[in-house]
């Protein structure tokens, strides 16, 4: 949802159109300077939800990348780190979730390198972190590389780190089919591995979209729900699963022909 007006009026167009959650972008999404936004605002935005029953995350600036470390400098370094928890903080103050971070990549010899930047990067921004609002770790479709498109990295970086309680997971549907986590029709299969890995205890957000694309494709386009190569029966078990049930469940996909999401959140409320 566009903030424009501020994070309550992002919350009440959210409700306007019917939905029972929203993500929003904590500042501007093209960049990482730090926002020093209205505290009043942020605070009515969260008093507002609680009221209306209506629950929210952020989204990082799409320039977040806590995989290159210092490849690029410490004041690269240094950005990325400041922008995270200035995300927080906006996340925290909204009463949301806890604000979407993509896993990140980085073109290196040593493929442990961009894990240990990740790391390092989490750490940092975690550091001293008292809020309820988490990093929520994104899987990744594959289009930049390898890294990040498994639930066996997600859950062992979230082990590694120093600060794990702050760190949950955000689960892309079309970036898991574009990266070829499964394939259309074995979704049962693909929940029951994450189940096995304990990554769904720790999952408190999903990205609800159908993949324009086929599984393996590792092509990061996201298509309306059941008008995708997941198609209907697959978006349907994985909504209906209780897996999904636990998170806050958004839609990252283009709107219907009214200009909204109404058509799709009646077409999931009735599968529910």
């Amino acid at each position: 949802m566009s903030t424009r007006g501020g994070f309550l009026q992002a919350a009440k167009r959210a409700h306007g159109i019917g939905a029972t959650a929203f993500q929003y972008f904590p500042k501007n999404p093209r960049s990482l300077v730090l926002k020093d936004f209205d505290q009043s605002d942020a605070k009515q935005c969260r008093e507002w939800c609680e009221q209306h029953g209506i629950a929210s995350i952020g989204h990082s600036p799409y320039p977040t990348n806590p995989a290159i470390g210092m490849t690029r400098g410490e004041a690269a370094f240094h950005a990325i780190v400041s922008s995270i928890r200035n995300d927080l903080e906006i996340a925290e103050a909204c009463g949301s979730v806890g604000t979407v971070v993509h896993f990140g990549h980085m073109k290196s010899i040593n493929p442990l390198e961009g894990y240990q930047n990740l790391i390092q990067c989490l750490d940092t921004v975690l550091q001293n972190w008292t809020g309820q609002a988490k990093i929520l770790l994104e899987n990744q479709a594959g289009d930049h590389g390898s890294m990040g498109t498994t639930m066996e990295e997600l859950v062992q970086i979230r082990k590694l780190s120093q600060f794990p309680e702050h760190i949950a997971f955000c689960f892309d549907t079309c970036h898991a089919f574009a990266s070829g986590m499964w394939d259309r029709g074995n979704e049962g299969a693909m929940l029951e591995k994450g189940k096995q890995l304990g990554y769904w205890e720790w999952l408190a957000a999903v990205h609800f979209n159908d993949s324009k694309y086929a599984s393996a494709s590792c092509k990061d386009r996201h298509a309306r729900i059941g008008q995708g190569h997941i198609g209907l029966q697959g978006m349907q078990e994985l909504l209906s699963s209780s897996e999904f049930q636990q998170a806050v469940v958004v839609l990252e996909t283009e709107s219907g022909e009214d200009g909204t999401h109404r058509d799709d959140l009646s077409l999931m409320r009735s599968w529910l």
